[in-house]
Protein backbone atom coordinates (compact mmCIF):
# COMPACT_ATOMS: atom_id res chain seq x y z
CA UNK A 1 0.00 0.00 0.00
CA UNK A 2 2.98 2.42 0.92
CA UNK A 3 4.46 1.96 -2.31
CA UNK A 4 1.16 2.63 -4.20
CA UNK A 5 1.12 5.48 -2.37
CA UNK A 6 4.85 6.47 -3.04
CA UNK A 7 4.46 5.94 -7.08
CA UNK A 8 1.37 8.26 -6.49
CA UNK A 9 3.24 10.94 -5.06
CA UNK A 10 6.13 10.95 -7.28
CA UNK A 11 3.32 10.66 -10.26
CA UNK A 12 2.07 14.06 -8.62
CA UNK A 13 5.11 15.87 -8.36
CA UNK A 14 6.61 14.53 -11.92
CA UNK A 15 3.72 16.55 -13.36
CA UNK A 16 4.38 19.61 -11.35
CA UNK A 17 7.98 19.72 -11.90
CA UNK A 18 7.23 19.26 -15.67
CA UNK A 19 4.80 22.41 -15.66
CA UNK A 20 7.22 24.81 -13.87
CA UNK A 21 8.65 25.47 -16.34
CA UNK A 22 5.73 26.35 -18.49
CA UNK A 23 4.44 28.57 -15.65
CA UNK A 24 7.89 30.37 -15.21
CA UNK A 25 8.11 31.13 -18.98
CA UNK A 26 4.52 32.17 -18.40
CA UNK A 27 5.38 34.67 -15.72
CA UNK A 28 7.94 35.87 -17.31
CA UNK A 29 6.16 36.78 -20.71
CA UNK A 30 3.61 38.21 -18.82
CA UNK A 31 6.02 40.59 -16.93
CA UNK A 32 7.44 41.48 -20.18
CA UNK A 33 3.84 42.13 -21.61
CA UNK A 34 2.85 44.52 -18.50
CA UNK A 35 6.48 46.56 -18.99
CA UNK A 36 5.92 47.31 -22.41
CA UNK A 37 2.46 48.39 -21.63
CA UNK A 38 3.03 49.64 -18.29
CA UNK A 39 2.15 53.57 -19.92
CA UNK A 40 -1.00 52.28 -21.38
CA UNK A 41 -1.98 50.72 -18.08
CA UNK A 42 -1.03 53.96 -16.07
CA UNK A 43 -2.83 55.85 -18.61
CA UNK A 44 -6.10 52.90 -18.21
CA UNK A 45 -5.64 53.37 -14.15
CA UNK A 46 -6.19 57.41 -14.00
CA UNK A 47 -9.81 57.06 -15.64
CA UNK A 48 -10.20 54.75 -12.29
CA UNK A 49 -10.25 57.76 -10.54
CA UNK A 50 -13.11 58.86 -12.12
CA UNK A 51 -16.58 58.00 -11.37
CA UNK A 52 -17.41 56.57 -14.66
CA UNK A 53 -15.20 54.02 -14.27
CA UNK A 54 -14.20 53.57 -10.53
CA UNK A 55 -14.80 49.34 -11.11
CA UNK A 56 -11.90 49.56 -13.00
CA UNK A 57 -9.60 48.57 -10.03
CA UNK A 58 -11.62 45.16 -9.39
CA UNK A 59 -10.93 44.12 -12.70
CA UNK A 60 -7.50 42.97 -12.85
CA UNK A 61 -8.24 41.63 -8.95
CA UNK A 62 -10.95 39.55 -10.29
CA UNK A 63 -9.39 38.44 -12.99
CA UNK A 64 -6.54 36.53 -11.21
CA UNK A 65 -9.55 35.04 -9.16
CA UNK A 66 -11.40 33.53 -12.02
CA UNK A 67 -8.23 32.09 -13.28
CA UNK A 68 -7.47 30.49 -9.85
CA UNK A 69 -11.05 29.10 -9.37
CA UNK A 70 -10.52 27.92 -13.60
CA UNK A 71 -7.19 26.58 -13.34
CA UNK A 72 -6.39 23.32 -14.79
CA UNK A 73 -3.19 21.46 -15.04
CA UNK A 74 -1.07 22.67 -18.39
CA UNK A 75 -0.43 19.87 -20.52
CA UNK A 76 2.06 19.31 -23.87
CA UNK A 77 0.57 20.48 -26.93
CA UNK A 78 2.40 20.93 -30.77
CA UNK A 79 4.41 23.17 -31.78
CA UNK A 80 1.98 24.65 -34.40
CA UNK A 81 0.09 26.06 -31.75
CA UNK A 82 2.33 27.68 -29.77
CA UNK A 83 3.19 29.34 -33.19
CA UNK A 84 -0.54 30.49 -33.55
CA UNK A 85 -0.04 32.26 -29.83
CA UNK A 86 3.32 33.87 -31.68
CA UNK A 87 1.13 34.82 -34.56
CA UNK A 88 -1.79 36.34 -32.36
CA UNK A 89 0.87 37.91 -29.94
CA UNK A 90 2.68 39.52 -32.53
CA UNK A 91 -0.90 40.61 -34.93
CA UNK A 92 -1.49 42.89 -31.41
CA UNK A 93 1.80 44.39 -30.81
CA UNK A 94 1.54 45.36 -34.88
CA UNK A 95 -2.10 46.87 -34.48
CA UNK A 96 -0.42 48.52 -31.21
CA UNK A 97 2.00 50.56 -33.33
CA UNK A 98 -0.73 51.09 -35.73
CA UNK A 99 -3.19 52.80 -33.16
CA UNK A 100 0.02 54.47 -31.40
CA UNK A 101 1.22 56.31 -35.10
CA UNK A 102 -2.37 57.34 -35.68
CA UNK A 103 -2.94 58.59 -32.02
CA UNK A 104 -5.72 56.18 -30.62
CA UNK A 105 -5.02 55.89 -27.06
CA UNK A 106 -7.82 53.53 -26.02
CA UNK A 107 -7.67 50.95 -29.36
CA UNK A 108 -3.89 50.86 -27.64
CA UNK A 109 -4.54 49.76 -24.18
CA UNK A 110 -7.14 47.85 -25.84
CA UNK A 111 -4.56 45.40 -27.50
CA UNK A 112 -3.29 44.52 -24.21
CA UNK A 113 -6.10 41.95 -24.18
CA UNK A 114 -5.57 40.29 -26.91
CA UNK A 115 -1.36 40.14 -26.33
CA UNK A 116 -2.08 38.14 -23.15
CA UNK A 117 -4.45 35.89 -24.63
CA UNK A 118 -1.76 35.43 -27.36
CA UNK A 119 0.42 34.59 -24.39
CA UNK A 120 -2.01 32.12 -22.87
CA UNK A 121 -1.94 30.36 -26.63
CA UNK A 122 1.96 29.72 -26.11
CA UNK A 123 2.06 28.40 -23.19
CA UNK A 124 -0.73 26.49 -22.91
CA UNK A 125 -1.91 26.05 -26.89
CA UNK A 126 -5.80 25.48 -27.34
CA UNK A 127 -6.22 23.73 -23.51
CA UNK A 128 -5.28 26.60 -21.65
CA UNK A 129 -6.63 29.22 -23.53
CA UNK A 130 -9.92 27.08 -23.35
CA UNK A 131 -10.01 27.59 -19.25
CA UNK A 132 -7.81 30.61 -19.05
CA UNK A 133 -9.28 32.51 -21.84
CA UNK A 134 -12.59 33.86 -20.66
CA UNK A 135 -10.88 35.34 -17.25
CA UNK A 136 -8.06 37.16 -19.82
CA UNK A 137 -10.81 38.19 -22.21
CA UNK A 138 -12.38 39.74 -19.20
CA UNK A 139 -9.52 42.38 -19.24
CA UNK A 140 -11.58 44.29 -21.55
CA UNK A 141 -13.25 45.75 -18.68
CA UNK A 142 -10.85 48.06 -17.01
CA UNK A 143 -10.30 50.43 -19.74
CA UNK A 144 -12.58 53.23 -20.93
CA UNK A 145 -14.81 53.06 -23.74
CA UNK A 146 -13.47 55.29 -26.69
CA UNK A 147 -14.48 58.86 -26.59
CA UNK A 148 -16.72 59.07 -29.71
CA UNK A 149 -18.61 55.66 -28.41
CA UNK A 150 -19.24 57.02 -25.35
CA UNK A 151 -20.38 60.75 -27.00
CA UNK A 152 -22.91 58.36 -29.23
CA UNK A 153 -24.09 56.19 -26.02
CA UNK A 154 -24.77 59.61 -23.86
CA UNK A 155 -27.31 61.53 -25.61
CA UNK A 156 -29.56 58.74 -26.98
CA UNK A 157 -29.52 56.90 -22.86
CA UNK A 158 -30.25 60.58 -21.20
CA UNK A 159 -33.24 61.20 -23.48
CA UNK A 160 -34.03 57.49 -22.75
CA UNK A 161 -33.53 58.06 -18.83
CA UNK A 162 -35.35 61.50 -19.20
CA UNK A 163 -38.66 60.10 -20.94
CA UNK A 164 -39.46 57.10 -18.83
CA UNK A 165 -38.56 58.58 -15.84
CA UNK A 166 -41.62 61.14 -16.67
CA UNK A 167 -43.77 58.62 -17.99
CA UNK A 168 -43.52 56.35 -14.62
CA UNK A 169 -43.53 59.73 -12.70
CA UNK A 170 -46.89 60.60 -14.82
CA UNK A 171 -48.45 56.74 -14.10
CA UNK A 172 -47.63 57.38 -10.56
CA UNK A 173 -49.83 60.55 -9.94
CA UNK A 174 -47.29 63.48 -10.50
CA UNK A 175 -47.93 65.98 -12.99
CA UNK A 176 -44.63 65.98 -14.90
CA UNK A 177 -43.38 66.65 -18.31
CA UNK A 178 -39.81 66.93 -20.22
CA UNK A 179 -38.19 69.48 -22.36
CA UNK A 180 -35.36 68.28 -24.05
CA UNK A 181 -33.48 66.39 -21.14
CA UNK A 182 -35.02 68.40 -18.47
CA UNK A 183 -37.84 67.20 -16.22
CA UNK A 184 -40.45 69.35 -15.00
CA UNK A 185 -42.16 68.16 -11.99
CA UNK A 186 -45.08 70.17 -10.82
CA UNK A 187 -42.70 73.47 -9.26
CA UNK A 188 -39.39 71.15 -9.68
CA UNK A 189 -37.08 71.15 -12.33
CA UNK A 190 -35.04 67.95 -12.37
CA UNK A 191 -32.13 67.92 -15.00
CA UNK A 192 -30.75 64.68 -16.14
CA UNK A 193 -27.40 65.62 -16.90
CA UNK A 194 -24.71 63.27 -18.09
CA UNK A 195 -24.31 61.38 -14.85
CA UNK A 196 -27.54 60.62 -15.16
CA UNK A 197 -27.89 59.01 -18.23
CA UNK A 198 -26.97 55.68 -16.57
CA UNK A 199 -24.07 54.85 -19.14
CA UNK A 200 -22.02 54.48 -15.83
CA UNK A 201 -24.30 51.94 -14.15
CA UNK A 202 -24.34 50.07 -17.14
CA UNK A 203 -20.76 49.34 -17.79
CA UNK A 204 -20.57 48.45 -14.02
CA UNK A 205 -23.42 46.03 -14.60
CA UNK A 206 -22.54 44.63 -17.81
CA UNK A 207 -19.18 43.54 -16.15
CA UNK A 208 -20.99 42.51 -13.61
CA UNK A 209 -22.94 40.07 -14.92
CA UNK A 210 -19.83 38.97 -17.49
CA UNK A 211 -18.42 37.44 -13.99
CA UNK A 212 -21.36 35.92 -12.63
CA UNK A 213 -21.89 34.19 -16.11
CA UNK A 214 -17.88 33.12 -15.87
CA UNK A 215 -18.45 31.57 -12.25
CA UNK A 216 -21.55 30.19 -12.67
CA UNK A 217 -22.06 26.69 -14.36
CA UNK A 218 -25.61 27.30 -15.74
CA UNK A 219 -26.73 26.70 -19.39
CA UNK A 220 -25.72 28.55 -22.31
CA UNK A 221 -28.87 30.32 -23.24
CA UNK A 222 -29.26 31.01 -19.35
CA UNK A 223 -25.66 32.56 -19.70
CA UNK A 224 -26.54 34.43 -22.90
CA UNK A 225 -30.05 35.75 -21.33
CA UNK A 226 -28.39 37.05 -18.28
CA UNK A 227 -25.88 39.07 -20.33
CA UNK A 228 -28.49 40.51 -22.68
CA UNK A 229 -30.38 41.93 -19.81
CA UNK A 230 -27.26 43.85 -18.22
CA UNK A 231 -28.29 46.87 -20.07
CA UNK A 232 -31.88 46.85 -19.71
CA UNK A 233 -31.31 46.08 -15.68
CA UNK A 234 -29.06 49.10 -15.33
CA UNK A 235 -31.49 51.50 -17.25
CA UNK A 236 -33.97 50.45 -15.14
CA UNK A 237 -31.95 51.15 -11.79
CA UNK A 238 -31.01 54.28 -13.25
CA UNK A 239 -35.05 55.33 -13.73
CA UNK A 240 -35.78 54.12 -10.26
CA UNK A 241 -32.70 56.56 -9.17
CA UNK A 242 -34.03 59.40 -11.14
CA UNK A 243 -37.63 58.75 -10.36
CA UNK A 244 -37.32 58.65 -6.81
CA UNK A 245 -35.40 61.72 -6.56
CA UNK A 246 -38.41 63.40 -7.83
CA UNK A 247 -40.87 62.41 -5.80
CA UNK A 248 -38.41 63.74 -2.87
CA UNK A 249 -38.12 66.97 -4.61
CA UNK A 250 -41.92 67.18 -4.49
CA UNK A 251 -42.98 65.53 -1.13
CA UNK A 252 -39.97 66.24 1.19
CA UNK A 253 -36.89 68.63 0.34
CA UNK A 254 -34.17 69.10 -2.09
CA UNK A 255 -31.60 68.31 0.75
CA UNK A 256 -33.34 64.51 1.14
CA UNK A 257 -33.54 64.42 -2.44
CA UNK A 258 -30.03 65.57 -3.24
CA UNK A 259 -28.61 63.52 -0.42
CA UNK A 260 -30.05 60.19 -1.96
CA UNK A 261 -29.45 60.73 -5.26
CA UNK A 262 -25.73 61.47 -4.70
CA UNK A 263 -24.96 59.90 -1.73
CA UNK A 264 -26.83 57.20 -1.58
CA UNK A 265 -27.42 56.06 -4.89
CA UNK A 266 -24.39 55.10 -5.40
CA UNK A 267 -24.23 52.33 -2.66
CA UNK A 268 -27.78 51.18 -3.35
CA UNK A 269 -28.22 51.13 -7.54
CA UNK A 270 -25.68 47.95 -7.92
CA UNK A 271 -27.73 46.15 -5.04
CA UNK A 272 -30.81 46.62 -6.36
CA UNK A 273 -29.51 45.99 -9.36
CA UNK A 274 -28.18 42.26 -7.74
CA UNK A 275 -31.43 42.10 -6.77
CA UNK A 276 -33.21 42.32 -9.99
CA UNK A 277 -30.49 39.80 -11.15
CA UNK A 278 -31.36 37.24 -8.62
CA UNK A 279 -35.22 37.28 -9.65
CA UNK A 280 -34.46 36.71 -13.35
CA UNK A 281 -31.63 33.71 -12.64
CA UNK A 282 -34.70 32.46 -10.42
CA UNK A 283 -37.18 32.41 -13.05
CA UNK A 284 -34.89 31.20 -15.37
CA UNK A 285 -33.85 28.17 -12.94
CA UNK A 286 -37.66 27.15 -12.71
CA UNK A 287 -38.49 27.79 -16.46
CA UNK A 288 -37.73 24.57 -17.45
CA UNK A 289 -37.95 21.72 -15.15
CA UNK A 290 -35.52 18.75 -15.76
CA UNK A 291 -38.11 14.77 -15.56
CA UNK A 292 -36.70 11.69 -15.24
CA UNK A 293 -37.50 9.23 -17.81
CA UNK A 294 -39.39 6.54 -16.27
CA UNK A 295 -39.21 2.63 -17.55
CA UNK A 296 -42.53 1.10 -18.69
CA UNK A 297 -43.95 -1.40 -16.78
CA UNK A 298 -43.02 -4.17 -19.52
CA UNK A 299 -39.74 -3.39 -19.89
CA UNK A 300 -38.95 -2.95 -16.14
CA UNK A 301 -40.79 -6.34 -15.72
CA UNK A 302 -38.20 -7.47 -18.39
CA UNK A 303 -35.35 -6.54 -16.18
CA UNK A 304 -36.53 -8.46 -13.48
CA UNK A 305 -37.21 -11.41 -15.23
CA UNK A 306 -33.61 -11.23 -16.68
CA UNK A 307 -31.94 -10.45 -13.26
CA UNK A 308 -33.68 -13.25 -11.89
CA UNK A 309 -32.55 -15.54 -14.67
CA UNK A 310 -28.58 -14.59 -13.64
Amino acid sequence: MSSVLEKREQAVGGVSRSQQPLWIAFGLLMGLLVFGYWNSLKEAAAYWEGPQYSHGWLIPLFTVVLLWMRHQPLVEVPAIQRWYGVAGLAASLLLRMVCAWYGLDIPDMVTFVPAVLGVIWIIGGWPMFRWAGPAAAFLIFMFPLPWSVEQALLNPLQTLATRVSTYVLQTIGFGAYYEGNRIQIEEVQLGVVDACSGLRMTTIFLALSVAIVLIADRPWWENLVIVLSAVPIALTVNVIRITVTGVLHVVASAELANMVFHDLAGWLMVPLALILLWIEVSILSNLFVEVEEEIPLVARAGLVRTGSQK
